[in-house]
């Protein structure tokens, strides 16, 4: 049975974690795996379980405090320790491919074609936030990967925005499993939201914040949950957010699993500023709960507004309690939207469309 290399930056449980570790499912079935991680954590007992291989190897994964002068000193030094022990595991190895998960890791892209192995890379980001020369910069070691996944069209644009020719970038959207026998939503709502992911200026956890302190004060007895935890070094923004919520927020932390959560809200937002995909729409979708998230990349490509779900434009939580609040007020309406949104995500977002799919780009590299 030949092998895949499959190199991912985070030990998490987040979105694109869960996707690999997805991916993982559909190659095992076929190849063996042996799976690069920088570190243990959640994510490893789930890839022993599936019978994947795991190395540890801290490798450098690319964060904006790398795109400055000091920061591109600390990546260059990175490099020369690291790259010589990437391209002599793969030459050991031997791999029918690599398959480098997110953007992030550009070396482990590098160190394929310096080995002479085939290289797929699954891109996850859509980077709108950074100058059009960032952008660029960040896709050049994409460009060096004979195949890239992209997990949304707004994903795919960015990328051959930055250089990736067309013809080598297929658009897989993630899949997100069903967990079926969902329980029903309220009869009559009691105000419940319910934000999962990690708290960040990126996911939009302070305008989620601000939108319920406004419904309050209109006198709507809403509760906010916030499901997540902070990367390394963004524990400003969480104390920032801790002192702008009132009794009405709770923060419960990084969870796993996130069923329980949803299960218990009346409405999921989804207020991020970029996204491009956006596994908690679908999730929150597949729960039977009215989705409320931002007009922006990905998302505006699982929800179509008024239909399956509701579109607000990004970074106003004005808009944003808006929609709350139109939905509490017509209960019937949001129940509509959300058994539309149901159908749709079980017919759209399938976890077997996903592995069929994944494989599929595999056979053809």
């Amino acid at each position: 049975m030949s092998r895949v290399v499959i190199a991912h930056p985070s030990p998490d449980l987040y979105g694109s974690d869960r996707m690999v570790f997805e991916s993982v499912k559909a190659v095992i079935q076929t190849h063996r795996v042996l799976f690069v991680l920088p570190a243990h954590g959640p994510l490893s007992g789930r890839l022993r379980d599936a019978g994947a291989e795991i190395v540890i190897m801290p490798t450098p994964v690319l964060r904006k405090s790398l795109l400055s002068p000091r920061g591109l000193v600390t990546l260059g030094y990175q490099t020369a320790a690291v790259l010589p022990r990437m391209i002599a595991l793969l030459r050991r190895v031997r791999p029918e491919t690599l398959y480098v998960s997110t953007i992030t890791l550009p070396l482990w892209i590098v160190a394929g074609r310096l080995a002479g192995v085939r290289v797929v890379c699954h891109a996850h980001e859509a980077e709108q936030s950074v100058s059009p020369l960032v952008r660029r910069l960040l896709a050049t070691p994409v460009r060096l990967a004979h195949h890239v996944v992209a997990n949304s069209e707004a994903c795919l644009r960015t990328l051959t925005g930055g250089g990736v020719r067309r013809e080598r970038v297929t658009v897989v959207y993630n899949g997100v499993a069903d967990p079926g026998g969902a329980t029903p939503p309220r009869e009559t709502p009691e105000g419940r939201l319910v934000l999962v992911g990690r708290l960040s200026p990126r996911k939009g956890s302070d305008v989620a914040v601000r939108a319920a302190a406004l419904l309050r004060e209109r006198g709507r007895p809403v509760t906010l949950t916030l499901v997540g935890a902070i990367f390394p070094g963004y524990e400003w923004f969480e104390k920032g957010l801790r002192s702008a919520a009132g009794d009405e927020v709770t923060f419960a932390g990084f969870q796993d699993p996130i069923a329980p959560f949803l299960a218990d809200a009346d409405i999921v937002l989804v207020p991020s500023r970029e996204e491009p995909f956006g596994n908690v729409a679908v999730e929150g979708m597949l729960a039977g709960r009215p989705v409320v998230a931002s007009e922006v990349q990905g998302l505006a490509e699982i929800i179509r507004n008024g239909e399956t779900g509701v579109l607000v434009p990004p970074d106003d939580a004005v808009a944003l309690a808006d929609a709350i609040e139109a939905l509490l007020a017509d209960w019937p309406r949001a129940l509509e939207l959300a058994g539309a949104g149901q159908e749709d995500a079980r017919r759209r977002f399938t976890l077997t469309r996903y592995h069929s799919d994944i494989m599929g780009v595999l056979r053809r590299t």
